[in-house]
């Protein structure tokens, strides 16, 4: 297993190590809407996931960004940062 997980790079095997988290925090989500059993419930419970989303991505895109900032000019870097601006407002708003 350890010959595996040698063979990616880490900031990729952390990468996916965060997206695999945001979705043990679905699966879980998931798990508790039906278990309760109601809407109420269910709403705040995916209000909570609207919450841990952004964060998830902005905590893996800042992972990737630096992996990657050596080998990229500034201007990508900003046009990289403008488009991840976007989405979040897009998401927020």
């Amino acid at each position: 297993m350890k010959q595996i997980l040698e063979t990616f790079d880490s900031t990729v095997l952390n990468m996916a190590g965060l997206r695999l988290l945001s979705a043990s925090f679905e699966i879980t989500a998931v798990i508790l809407m039906l278990y309760f059993n109601s809407i109420q419930k269910a709403i705040v419970i995916n209000g909570s996931l609207a919450l841990v989303g952004p964060i998830i991505f902005i905590f893996t895109m800042s992972l990737g960004l630096m992996g990657i900032v050596e080998d990229i000019s500034f201007q990508k870097l900003v046009f990289i940062a403008i488009g991840v601006a976007f989405i979040l407002f897009g998401v927020l708003k």
